[in-house]
């Protein structure tokens, strides 16, 4: 089934995912983070406590964030444990460099690599906790959970959280209509580039063809993760799960 689902989003995105999203997030790199604030209605915030309340984090952890974006989620880490060592993994240079000055204005180091994060450049087995937020729908979803569970130490725990495909049909109808909206009125607001113009279609599109929240439950029991808790927020348009790397 998965399979299936995984080979209709390549097909279908496939061009989009190599030509056009790096593009937008060189685009929107300087003001990604405000964007987020404006388009959830202020609600991002609370949503990424939410998250993060889900971590169980030991004092010097090692930790991957996987598309660690402007990496908001590896500051917050440190300032709940300073002693984490915190790797972050991401394609987008542009919005690494700005990850990289924010981290740096709060006494933070974040060590970065930029990379395709279908192949992890780590070695099996190397962190405790891997993080992955509000991208998976961008990339091969199978693939890059893949390399997460072979990067994570036995037992070692994974977090993931982006936005779903609603499982009631009637809230779904109404998301998409939100989300439509939403990115024209961000678009102008915040002066976007051609490349994100053009993936305003898409960005709708990609949730469409994505998971629910059940359905990714299922996605990570099947490639072997135990453990897996999928929970539901925004009537289903965001979902968090955590997963464990079985011990040998």
């Amino acid at each position: 089934m998965y399979s299936e689902r995984e080979l209709a989003r390549e097909n279908a995105f496939q061009a989009i995912w190599n030509n056009d999203i790096p593009d937008v997030f060189a685009d929107v790199a300087k003001y990604y983070d405000r964007a987020n604030v404006y388009a959830t209605l202020g609600l991002i915030g609370g949503l990424r406590k939410r998250f993060i309340s889900t971590m169980q984090i030991e004092p010097n952890y090692r930790v991957l964030d996987v598309c660690a974006g402007t990496n908001v989620i590896g500051i917050d880490l440190l300032k709940r444990q300073p002693s984490l060592e915190v790797h972050a993994v991401d394609r987008s240079a542009s919005m690494q460099q700005v990850g990289k000055e924010l981290a740096e204005k709060q006494g933070f180091r974040i060590k970065s690599t930029i990379c395709d994060v279908h192949e992890l450049p780590y070695p099996d087995n190397h962190f405790d906790v891997v993080t992955l937020q509000w991208a998976t729908r961008h990339v091969r979803a199978v693939k890059v959970f893949s390399e997460v569970r072979r990067v994570l130490k036995p037992g070692g725990h994974f977090y993931h959280c982006d936005m779903l495909r609603p499982g009631n049909k009637l809230v779904e109808r109404i998301y998409y209509m939100y989300l439509n909206v939403c990115l024209k009125l961000v678009s102008r607001a915040f002066g976007s580039g051609p490349a994100a113009l053009r993936c305003r279609e898409y960005f709708v599109n990609a949730i469409r063809m994505f998971y629910s929240t059940e359905e990714l439950s299922h996605v990570l029991s099947e490639l072997e993760f135990s453990n897996v808790v999928g929970r539901s927020v925004l009537a289903g348009t965001v979902g968090f799960h955590k997963a464990r790397k079985m011990a040998a």
